[in-house]
């Protein structure tokens, strides 16, 4: 049954990530901003929901997988990223390959500590 949690929240992740990307190709087409956009957003919801299991234990294993392993997993690009950066440096754009890199990077990291914190305030006092 697990199984069918992960599937159905990286289907969900997935389709919403598709969306993004598409949608940020047609306003910016010269540079992955809903590769961006996702990954950014996947940070700030994997850090809230972490951080709402640590804080208040609002997030159930079968939640946490379908959320975090599941839908966060299918939105969050990684691998996307990855190539698109690769075919950035193989098309000779290492300015924009590397601003790429440190966008998605400082957006990332700084978007699970957002969401870390805000869980952190949003749920301190619910035990």
């Amino acid at each position: 049954m697990n199984f069918l949690y992960v599937g159905i929240g990286g289907f969900l992740g997935a389709c919403l990530r598709y969306l993004a990307t598409t949608a940020m190709a047609s306003l910016a087409p010269q540079f992955p901003f809903g590769t961006l956009l996702a990954n950014a957003a996947a940070g700030f919801m994997a850090g809230l929901a972490t951080g709402a299991g640590r804080e208040a234990g609002l997030l159930p294993e079968k939640a946490r997988l379908f959320i975090v392993t599941g839908f966060l997993g299918g939105l969050s690009t990684f691998s996307t990223f990855s190539l698109e950066t690769a075919s950035m440096i193989e098309s000779g754009k290492f300015v924009r390959a590397g601003v790429n890199v440190a966008l998605n990077l400082a957006f990332c990291l700084s978007f699970v500590f957002a969401g870390l914190f805000a869980a952190k305030c949003l749920f301190q006092n619910a035990r």
